[in-house]
């Protein structure tokens, strides 16, 4: 580590999407980048360059700061703690599914985890976008809220076990629509439709969902009982087994919580229920 004093600064660990959007929320807020380290040395020059601060390598010394933010996947987190010097700043991640004690033997450690899809290109706008918080004493906490205020008008705290089920829940949310969305292209690619087709439909839901909630929003076979419909399109994903079996579950998770008097035992090619 260098001898620079300790300032107000945050030194952002990582190069991916959480850096490159939470590095550039921060600093449309006025918050110091003191640098960025990352160990990609051609994205770590590019993302410093954007932000306006200075690269660091992953095994050179960084400089001292207020806030260490290592902004990586979950595996990681510990190892690149261990790289900074034990001192009396705050040491924070950005995972939502891991305790503040994989920063360990840091003292004041935090959590800062935007409930974002977060995706290359333009800089998104995090001011309406939660973080969830947490911290291990009341200096993390404090220092991590107020972080977090400069980008976001929705800060929550929340412990571990909370933020878990949250993480949980926004993997139902998000990253499975988004990849049941990829088979849909898949089906239709294999079949010469456009895929685009799809997008308003998908922009469409989105919109409903956010006006009405995911409750008043759900329409299709399943939810409206039609049986036939489901055994036809069942049949239609009999070529891939695991398309087979992601419809007919969803589809029965469906139908047994809108028409539990109405049972659809789904079956497989050959006659095993699904």
């Amino acid at each position: 580590m260098s001898g620079r004093d300790l300032n107000d600064g945050v030194l952002l660990i990582g190069t991916g999407r959480v850096a490159f959007h939470l590095g550039h929320a921060l600093t449309r807020a006025g918050r110091r980048i003191t640098g960025i380290a990352g160990r990609d040395q051609q994205r770590t020059r590019e993302l410093a360059r954007e932000l306006r601060t200075t690269p660091f390598a992953i095994d050179e010394g960084w400089p001292i700061c207020a806030i260490y933010v290592i902004a990586v996947k979950d595996d990681a987190i510990a190892e690149l703690a261990a790289r900074i010097a034990p001192r009396d700043a705050v040491v924070a991640h950005t995972s939502g599914a891991q305790d503040v004690d994989v920063l360990k033997p840091h003292a004041h450690r935090a959590v800062l985890w935007p409930i974002q899809s977060l995706s290359p290109g333009t800089p998104a706008d995090l001011t309406h976008t939660p973080f969830i918080i947490d911290g291990n004493d009341p200096v993390a906490r404090e220092a991590i809220r107020d972080l977090a205020r400069e980008v976001s008008g929705k800060v929550v705290e929340l412990p571990l076990k909370e933020r878990q089920v949250l993480h949980l829940a926004a993997v139902f949310a998000s990253n499975f629509p988004v990849f049941l969305l990829q088979l849909a292209d898949q089906l239709l690619d294999d079949h010469g439709i456009d895929p685009t087709l799809l997008r308003p439909l998908w922009s469409s839901i989105a919109r409903k969902v956010a006006e009405v909630g995911p409750e008043n929003a759900l329409t299709g076979p399943a939810r409206r009982g039609d049986l036939r419909t489901l055994e036809r399109q069942l049949e239609l994903s009999a070529s891939d087994p695991d398309l087979r079996a992601a419809y007919a579950l969803l589809s029965r998770m469906i139908m047994e919580r809108y028409h539990p008097d109405t049972p659809w035992r789904p079956k497989a090619p050959d006659g095993k229920e699904l």
